[in-house]
C-alpha cells in the first residue's frame, strides 16, 4: 500500500500539486487520470522519488519516503518496476538484454540465474521467443510486453506504468491492460497507472484518482464513475458521444433495465 498525504508541489508561483491524499491499494490498479497540465505526471514523479515534494509524506507500507536516508530510499526503489511511456527499451540490446539489465545493476546472481529469471518474465508476458531480437525488429506491443518483462523482473512490491497504452491500437490496449491487471492480482502488487485511456479507466480501474488543476477533484473505482454527478469527471470522462452511450449502458444495466441481447 501507499499513501500519500497532504502532498503538496510548486515550481516558483505554479502550484502544481495542492494538499492531494490518497490511498494506493495492494492488490488493485489504482489509475490516476486528468487532462494535460493536471498534475499527474509530477505527482507520480513526486511517489518515486524524481522530484522532492514541498510538502506532505508518501508513506509505503508505513515508511515515509520522504524522511528516509539515501541507503533506505536504495532499497525501496528496487521493490518499485517502472513501465515508461515510450517503453525505454535499450535499442543497442536484444530483448533478453534489456529484461537482463535490472538484475546485472542490482543483484550478484549467476549469470545462469539470471537467464533463468528473464526466461520466467518473458514467458509470462507471452514472448518465448523474442530474446535474441532487437527492439527495432518487434511490433509496439510486442515493446510494452518487453517492458513489463523488464519491470517485473525484480518481483516489485510497487509497480508504476506512465500511460502504457499510448501509441497502441484499441485491441492491442485490451491486451496489455489484461495482462498488468493479471499481473497485479497475480504477485499482489501495488499498481499505479497513468493514463488518459478511458478503456482502461472502464476495463482495470479498481481505484482512480482524478486529478483537475492540481487538486484532487473525484476518487473511486470504475463503478462509481457510472453514476458520478461531478460535471469536470463526466466531461472528462465521457467526452466522446461512444463513451456517453457506454456510461448510459451500464447504467441501464445497473438498474435491470438494459435490453436482452440476442
Amino acid at each position: 500500500m501507499i499513501e500519500i498525504k497532504n502532498i503538496h508541489k510548486q515550481f516558483g508561483d505554479r502550484v502544481i500539486l495542492n494538499d492531494i491524499s490518497a490511498v494506493m491499494q495492494t492488490g488493485k490498479c489504482n489509475l490516476i487520470i486528468g487532462t494535460s497540465g493536471s498534475g499527474k505526471t509530477v505527482l507520480t514523479k513526486c511517489m518515486v522519488g524524481l522530484f522532492q515534494a514541498d510538502g506532505g509524506s508518501i508513506m509505503y507500507d508505513g515508511q515515509d519516503m520522504m524522511t528516509m536516508e539515501n541507503e533506505q530510499r536504495k532499497l525501496l526503489r528496487q521493490q518499485i518496476g517502472m513501465l515508461f511511456q515510450g517503453t525505454a527499451l535499450f535499442d543497442s540490446m536484444t530483448v533478453e538484454q534489456n529484461v537482463l539489465f535490472p538484475l546485472d545493476m542490482f543483484t550478484n546472481w549467476t549469470q545462469a540465474e539470471k537467464k533463468k529469471r528473464a526466461n520466467e518474465v518473458l514467458a509470462r508476458v507471452n514472448l518465448v521467443d523474442a530474446n535474441k531480437r532487437y527492439p527495432s525488429e518487434i511490433s509496439g506491443g510486442m515493446k510494452k510486453r518487453v517492458g513489463i518483462a523488464r519491470a517485473i523482473v525484480l518481483n516489485p512490491k510497487y509497480l508504476f506504468c506512465d500511460e502504457p497504452n499510448s501509441g497502441l491500437d484499441p485491441q492491442t490496449s485490451l491486451v496489455i491492460d489484461k495482462l498488468i491487471k493479471e499481473i497485479t492480482l497475480e504477485f499482489n502488487i501495488t499498481t499505479i497507472v497513468v493514463t488518459h485511456d478511458m478503456n482502461s479507466v472502464m476495463e482495470i480501474g479498481d481505484h482512480i484518482v482524478y486529478l483537475h488543476h492540481g487538486n484532487k477533484q473525484w476518487e473511486g473505482t470504475n463503478k462509481d464513475i457510472i453514476f458520478s454527478k461531478d460535471d469536470l469527471l463526466n466531461n472528462f470522462i465521457f467526452a466522446s458521444e461512444f463513451l456517453q452511450d457506454a456510461k448510459h449502458m451500464r447504467m441501464m444495466e445497473a438498474n435491470g433495465t438494459a435490453p436482452s441481447q440476442k
